[in-house]
């Protein structure tokens, strides 16, 4: 139930984000309410965006992260998918794992 009252309000969002290279993860978490979500939600969050479920979003999953939400969304950019990485990658694996995307969430 709770996750579909905050899908509901993300496809809000999203509509918002339409044009490519508009998306900014900070901006998205704030206006979606996410940071201001416990940690145990962020973590529910994740397990979404992660859909091959190896504790990791790769630039792949993140491509698709207004999809997780909005399934008629668009895909992010190469640009924005990159400038999401720069934010959150903060090891420089490559890949986003649930205490980056926690920390960038809830920063």
């Amino acid at each position: 139930q709770y996750l579909e009252v905050w899908r509901t309000f993300i496809k809000t969002c999203t509509r918002s984000l339409a044009a490519p290279d508009s998306f900014c993860a900070k901006k998205f978490f704030d206006l979606s309410g996410l940071s201001k979500k416990s940690p145990q939600d962020v973590k529910k969050v994740f397990g979404l965006v992660d859909k091959d479920h190896d504790g990791f979003i790769e630039e792949e999953e993140l491509k698709h992260f207004l999809r997780t939400f909005c399934p008629g969304a668009r895909l992010l950019t190469d640009k924005e998918t990159k400038a999401f990485l720069s934010v959150v990658d903060n090891d420089g694996d490559g890949r986003v794992g649930a205490d980056e995307f926690q920390a960038l969430v809830l920063s």
